[in-house]
Formats: C-alpha cells, sequence, structure tokens
C-alpha cells in the first residue's frame, strides 16, 4: 500500500495517497472540483484552469527545515494566486480551499472565458443532458456574458476526422484530452493541435484519418459536444435513454458494456438500440471500449434477422409452429443418435452450452466446438490466477505474447498489455511477423511459421530473456492462432503451459496462462467440456448435425460440401445465413440484446449480460430451444429460465461451484470514481453496479501441480520453390455475420488481401495494390496484394473470416490468368 498523507481540504481532514493530484484527493473524500482538461486516466496538464484553487503548505525553517509551528499547529502559507488542483501533488500537511471567495471568482472567470467563442447551441448538441461545460456554466459561469457576439469566433462545424467521428470545431475548448488519450492511452498518437490562440484546433494526423481502433473513447471523455460519432450523432437525447448492463460479444476480452435503448418512432415504436457504452470494470476494460465493441452490436437489428421456425418442404424453406419444427428436428436427431452431432461456437451463452452439451450427452452424440484454435483444457489446468488484473502488472513483472497480433484479436488487452509495459513489466512479443505491440516490447522474439512450440521450449533455455522471464515476480503468457490449425495452436498452448509451471508462475493471480480465442465465449465453451475438431468436415459427413450460432457453409466451400451430404441439418441462428439455406429446420434464436445469460472471459471471469430490447418475432433463447428439442426427444433441460440453468451448471460443473446469478451481480467501489452525476470528472463512462463477475480458479491453484499433457508433434509444412505456404491470420474487421451486416464499418472491413514479402511478390510479378489469385486445399480465390517484409519470403498471409476458406497452413498455388484475364 503506497504511504499517506493527511491533507485538510475545505476544512476536511482526510488521509489519501502521497503524491496523487490535489483534484483526485479531493475526489477521494467525495469533494468535486470543477475540471475539464483534467481526466484521472490522463496525466495532468494544467491546460483549461478550471481547478483554480488556493493552496496552503505548512511553512518550513529556512535554517533547520523543520516545520514552523503557530499556537502548536504546523503554520500554513498560501500562495498569493491560485493554482491547479490538477498539476499539483499531495503533500503532509497540505491545506486546499475550493469554495472560498478566491477560488469561486477564478473558477468563474474560467467559465466565462471558455463561453467567450462557444456556441450557445445547447437544444441541438447531442452532449445536452450529459455535457460537463452545461453542467458547470450553471454552477459556476455568469448569469450573462460580457463579450460581444460579434467577437466570437466561427469555425467549421461537420468535419469527419474519420469515418466514425465527427468534429465540431467551433463546441472545442482545447482541453486536449482526446489528443492525450490517443498518445498516452492508446498509444497512437493520431489527433494533434493546429495553428494557435484563438484559432487552435483539432486536426487529424493520419491517413486514413483518425487510424485507431480506439476513436469512440474520445467522445466519452471529450468533456462538450465538439467530438460525436457517426453511429449517434442527432440520434438521441441522452435523457430519453434507458441504460442495461451487458458485456461485448465481439473478442474473448469480456468488456463491460452499457446498451442505450429508446422508443422510437421511426422503428413503428419498438424498443431500439441507440448506442453501446462502456460500463467501469477496472480489471476487464476499465472504462475503455474498442471501435468493434462500441459499433458491431447492429447485427441484431438486421433486415436478416430470422422471425420464425422454418421447415423445408419441396427443396424450400417454409414457416412452421414452434411444435412442427422441433418434433421434426427431434425425430431425426433420435433416430441417428450416435451419427447425432452438435456444433456450436463461442458465439454462444454458457446456459446455450450446457444445454447443448447435455442434449448431446444424453442422446449419445458429440458436442463439437466451431473454432480454429484449441487449448482450452490447459486454460483450465494454468489459466490466470483468480485475483488477475493486468491493470496491476508493471515493473518486476514479464508478459509474453505468443502467435497472437492483439490489436487485431483482442484490442483491449493490447491496450492494457501496452499499459503495463510503459509502467515497466517486460514485454515479449514472440511472432513471425512484425505487431503494433512490438513498438512496445523489451523482446520481439522472430520465427518461422511451424517453430513457435520450438520457440517457447527454447525459453526453458538458458538466456537473458528466458532468465528475465523466470525471475520475474509474476509473469502471464498470452497466446493465439496466428498460423496455426487446431492441433499446433494445442501444442503452443501445452508449451506455453510447461514454461510457466517450470518457472513456477501459476497457482495465483497475475500468473497464468491465457487463450486469444476467436469468439466472445470460447473459453466458457472449452469449460463446459467442448472441443474443436481438427478435420471437422469428416467429422460432420453423413451426419445428423445441429448447428448453432455458426455459419460453416458460408465460411468454407469444403464444410459446404460435407453439410450437402449430412443427413439432416438443423441451424439454430439469429440471421439468415448460407448454412440457413441449406438447412432442413431453422430455428430462430434471440439475440443477445433480447435476453439475459453469462459469458467466460478468455481470463476466465464468468460475467452477466441482460436483456436491453424486446425479442425480435417469434425468437427464443438458445437454451430454450435446445430445451424444447430435447423434449420432444424424451430429454427433460430446463428451458424456462437462464438463471435457472446456470443454477444447474454450476451445481455439474465444479469450476463454477458456488456460483450464481446473485453472485455475479455483486460490485465493489472502483478507483477512478466515475458516473452519471459527475460526468467533468471521468467521462459518460457508466458507473458500475450491476456486477464485476467472478474469476474462475485454476486447477493450479486450488491443487497446487498439475500435469501438463503432451500434444503429438506434427509435421511442418514450410514454403516450397513453386508454391507459396498460405498461413491465416486474424482480422479485427472481418466478414462474418457479425460485422458484415454494420455498414458503418464497410471503410474498415475493406477487401480480402494477400500478404507477401516483396521479394515473394516480385518473384510472382505483383505488386501492392495489385490482384493475385490463389488456390489451395479447401479454398482460395482473388485478394488485393500487400507488402510486408517482416515475414518470411515463400509465406503468404491469409486472413480468416474474409471468404479465402482458409482454417490451418496450406500450400497455396498461384493461378495464372489467360490473355482474355480470366484466371486459369
Amino acid at each position: 500500500m503506497s504511504k499517506q498523507v493527511s491533507v485538510t481540504i475545505d476544512g476536511i481532514t482526510v488521509s489519501v495517497p502521497d503524491g496523487i493530484t490535489v483534484a483526485d484527493a479531493a475526489k477521494m473524500a467525495g469533494i468535486d472540483i470543477p475540471v475539464f482538461c483534467h481526466h484521472p486516466k490522463l496525466e495532468p496538464v494544467g491546460m483549461c484552469r478550471m481547478c483554480l484553487v488556493e493552496v496552503g503548505r505548512p511553512m518550513l525553517d529556512r535554517a533547520t527545515g523543520q516545520v514552523v509551528l503557530e499556537n502548536g499547529q504546523p503554520k500554513i502559507q498560501f500562495m498569493p494566486k491560485l493554482e491547479t488542483a490538477c498539476t499539483n501533488r499531495v503533500s503532509e500537511g497540505m491545506v486546499v480551499m475550493t469554495i472560498s471567495d478566491k477560488a469561486k471568482a477564478g473558477q468563474k472567470g474560467t467559465v466565462e472565458l471558455l463561453l467567450t467563442s462557444h456556441p450557445l447551441d445547447c437544444p441541438v448538441c447531442d452532449k445536452g443532458g450529459e455535457c460537463p461545460l452545461q453542467n458547470l456554466t450553471m454552477a459556476h459561469g455568469p448569469g450573462k456574458s460580457r463579450f460581444n457576439y460579434d467577437e466570437k469566433m466561427h469555425l467549421e462545424k461537420m468535419i469527419p476526422l474519420g469515418e466514425l467521428m465527427w468534429l465540431d470545431r467551433e463546441r472545442c475548448i482545447q482541453c486536449a484530452r482526446c489528443i492525450r488519450f490517443q498518445d498516452e492511452v492508446a498509444g497512437e498518437a493520431v489527433l494533434g493541435f493546429d495553428e494557435r490562440g484563438r484559432s487552435t484546433q483539432i486536426i487529424s494526423i493520419s491517413d486514413p484519418g483518425f487510424d485507431s481502433v480506439f476513436s469512440g473513447n474520445t467522445s466519452d471523455i471529450c468533456p462538450v459536444g465538439a467530438l460525436t460519432t457517426a453511429d449517434f450523432r442527432f440520434g438521441a437525447r441522452p435523457w430519453e435513454l434507458k441504460a442495461e448492463a451487458s458485456i461485448c460479444t465481439q473478442c474473448p476480452v469480456g468488456c463491460n458494456t452499457t446498451i442505450n435503448t429508446r422508443r422510437e418512432a421511426k422503428a413503428g415504436g419498438d424498443v431500439v438500440v441507440k448506442r453501446i457504452m462502456p460500463r467501469q470494470n477496472e480489471e476487464v476494460n476499465e472504462i475503455w471500449l474498442c471501435d468493434k465493441g462500441r459499433f458491431g452490436y447492429h447485427y441484431t437489428e438486421s433486415k436478416k434477422r430470422l422471425t420464425r421456425p422454418m421447415i423445408r418442404k419441396d427443396d424450400k424453406l417454409a414457416r412452421a409452429s414452434w411444435d412442427a419444427a422441433t418434433k421434426l428436428a427431434a425425430e431425426k436427431f433420435s433416430a441417428d443418435k450416435k451419427n447425432f452431432v452438435v456444433l456450436a461456437s463461442g458465439r454462444l451463452a454458457n446456459e446455450d452450452l450446457f444445454n447443448l452439451k447435455s442434449l448431446a450427452d444424453h442422446a449419445g452424440g458429440t458436442a463439437l466446438l466451431y473454432s480454429d484454435m484449441g487449448g482450452g483444457e490447459l486454460t483450465q489446468l494454468v489459466g490466470v490466477g483468480a485475483g488477475t488484473n493486468i491493470g496491476n502488472m508493471g515493473k518486476g513483472d514479464a508478459i509474453l505474447v505468443v502467435a497472437s497480433d492483439l490489436y487485431e484479436e483482442a484490442p483491449i488487452w493490447w491496450l492494457r498489455v501496452k499499459q503495463a509495459a510503459d509502467r515497466g513489466a517486460t514485454l515479449i512479443v514472440a511472432n513471425p511477423r512484425e505487431t503494433k505491440l512490438d513498438r512496445f516490447a523489451k523482446y520481439a522474439i522472430r520465427y518461422s511459421y511451424g517453430d513457435e512450440v520450438k520457440t517457447i521450449n527454447d525459453l526453458s533455455k538458458k538466456s537473458k530473456i528466458s532468465d528475465e522471464f523466470a525471475k520475474a515476480r509474476n509473469a502471464i503468457v498470452l497466446f493465439g492462432s496466428e498460423g496455426l490449425s487446431v492441433n499446433s495452436s494445442t501444442a503452443v498452448a501445452s508449451a506455453c503451459a510447461s514454461l510457466l509451471q517450470e518457472t513456477g508462475h501459476v497457482g495465483r493471480a497475475n500468473n497464468g496462462l491465457i487463450g486469444v480465442w476467436q469468439r466472445a465465449n470460447d473459453q466458457g465453451a472449452f469449460e463446459i467440456g467442448f472441443q474443436p475438431e481438427e478435420d471437422l468436415e469428416k467429422a460432420l459427413k453423413g451426419k445428423s448435425v445441429y448447428i448453432v450460432g455458426a455459419d460453416p457453409v458460408g465460411d468454407s466451400p469444403a464444410l459446404a460440401k460435407a453439410l450437402n451430404s449430412a443427413k439432416f441439418v438443423a441451424v439454430q441462428e439469429i440471421l439468415e445465413t448460407a448454412t440457413t439455406e441449406i438447412a432442413d429446420v431453422v430455428f430462430p434464436a434471440q439475440a443477445y440484446t433480447e435476453r439475459e445469460g453469462t459469458y467466460v472471459s478468455g481470463e476466465r471471469r464468468v460475467q452477466r449480460f441482460h436483456a436491453a430490447v424486446p425479442a425480435t418475432g417469434d425468437g427464443k433463447p438458445d437454451f430454450a430451444i435446445t430445451s424444447m428439442v430435447a423434449k420432444q426427444m424424451g430429454i427433460i433441460l430446463e428451458g424456462s429460465a437462464a438463471s435457472v440453468v446456470f443454477d444447474i451448471l454450476s451445481h455439474s460443473i465444479d469450476a463454477f461451484t458456488e456460483l450464481n446469478y446473485a453472485k455475479l451481480a455483486e460490485f465493489h467501489g472502483q478507483w477512478p470514481i466515475v458516473g452519471r452525476g459527475d460526468l467533468y470528472y471521468g467521462g459518460t463512462t457508466y458507473e458500475n453496479t450491476q456486477g464485476l463477475g467472478v474469476q474462475l480458479t485454476p486447477t493450479a491453484q486450488t491443487e497446487g501441480t498439475v500435469r501438463i499433457p503432451k500434444v503429438r508433434k506434427e509435421a511442418v509444412l514450410r514454403p516450397r520453390e513453386k508454391d507459396l505456404l498460405a498461413v491465416p491470420v486474424n482480422k479485427l474487421y472481418d466478414l462474418g455475420v457479425m460485422i458484415a451486416s454494420t455498414e458503418l464499418l464497410e471503410q474498415r472491413i475493406g477487401q480480402a488481401t494477400f500478404t507477401l514479402h516483396s521479394t515473394t511478390a516480385k518473384k510472382l510479378g505483383v505488386e501492392a495494390g495489385q490482384k493475385l489469385a490463389l488456390s489451395f486445399d479447401g479454398g482460395g480465390g482473388e485478394a488485393i496484394v500487400k507488402i510486408d517484409d517482416t515475414i518470411s519470403t515463400g509465406v503468404v498471409l491469409v486472413p480468416r473470416g474474409m471468404g479465402l476458406a482458409i482454417r490451418e497452413p496450406v500450400v497455396a498455388h498461384v493461378q495464372t490468368r489467360s490473355a482474355a484475364g480470366k484466371v486459369k
């Protein structure tokens, strides 16, 4: 615990950590000092002068250095001028006056100055109702302006900084919060000041504009209506909105969110989602969201939403009753028994996955996880210990990132790992190519695709890097699936687990293994007993398949072929997909915005989400649909309430023992203090009063030493003289059903690319921006050439989820063009 000092603020004596700012100390004491430029997550700069206060310090005897006493008490000496509370650090015996006449005059003068060029457009401003300037003007500003209207600065009001963010230059008060966030927190200095004096204005200094996946956060911390999102701009008034706690479904981080909704006339009187906002959880996402999590919810309101059950008749899908649809599926599944396969993805909640696994077990079938990545059994053994918080890691700790581009796969983890490195943690990035995280790494290890396990094993041998990792006070390893298959990613997880156990970094908080999974609840699926299949095509061929929350037909021609030869296919989905088009039965499921449930994050934190809008059509929660199918098969599964399913789950799976919805809803105070009552301090982020979740305890923490299962070594593919080695990489914005339907993100999705070393491109006779056609086992196609000289020659990076159907490393053949331009 840091050293405490005693300070007196407005006559109240409090004990606060030594060295924090006066503004933060006052906040801890429950005293609000008005601020604009100051934010507790940013370094102080003292730009706006709103926090002017009187500061007194104990007088010291120049000869002895001792505190001068007066009537037995320290003599306090006040400076003749007001000081900024955001830049002054507290010290023992300090006395602060925030509401003296002198302080109030200074604060009033600052507001008056800011209003000299601020437009009086509160009635049409998006920030109205949650605007710090509006609130502080009412509390501290003058009732009448002494400045002439003609002297106001008139600047541009609708400037796109990027495709997601808009700037109103007239409203900007030059607090630099947005600039500092992008520089200090995000590590992407894409904004800056231009001009000087009253003409100072914010500009984007990147191409494309505002090139960052964290841009939406600047709108949250902007103290005025200068920065607005393209998604919410002129969309609604904050006081019209209702708020419901939720969890982001876009990646395994498990960011806490708030869904803002309202009843809308243009939606026919329906309640609709207006925006997604961050909800504070300092152990998960702090008060931030990535843009994918903020803007990627629109698939839930797509026109392609399924609304009624359907049965195939005369080779066409036709509407049917729930009873008829579930009865047909049940008859087919019962008839096949051992040839019955459940294929589900980590898009589903724990309650859904539990009922599906129970159905498969009772029916004698198989439960498969739709994923290209394995290793979940290792994270159950040596996952990060309960109490883990990357935000507490710094000097003396180590973080190893293997086979993962965190910026593209889990941006908030990228942010938190980067910040841990900023605090002094030893960051080691091991990847075959350069990633954005390398800039903050102390050590960047390059290896050839296929040498992942060897590289990790080498860290057990004597070297400077291995010594630093082994001697670290705490150490975490994050492993991904770049260039890997199901089996090879499992082998990587095993090697990482062994390294952690050998160095004593398991079984306690801030130590252990984290999987950078491809979907939000892949970890939950592993906990419940699902496993991915290396040869999924073979596993599906000729079977009766129950597909839930996955689109294998749209992802892979090979899987489409396998499912076309299946005996029977039932699909349970939110949207119309390529897989629903070939189904024999289709069940419409509710979106996460329409129901409640739980997810398990990559850090094995179980968290609740709540219903925010009514269900679409006749859609039902996935667990309820599975319960209806099971009932038709003579199997009783709970289907009435998610909370009851979770209770059964917690009594059935040891890792979830003693958990229930009430426990997941527990919360405690967090720092910094944020909330809707003091928007000028922490921004528009929602405080968390609906639950911080509970981290599952890994086996190593409950039982000590564990046995790490060894994985059979497989043959490694290498580039060939005439062919390329195609390796799969993950892309943040792809053509998956959850993103492709969001028009706002089309520019960020972009086109499919083949990334080559310049030497390889030259050998093939192609340049950046040109099209190249490749074919490989199970997939291929045409894509735009991109150059990256940090990858090996003979290798081509192929993004997953962009219509090129790659699940694992494969040999790729270059297709030539005929004189007519057709691909041969």
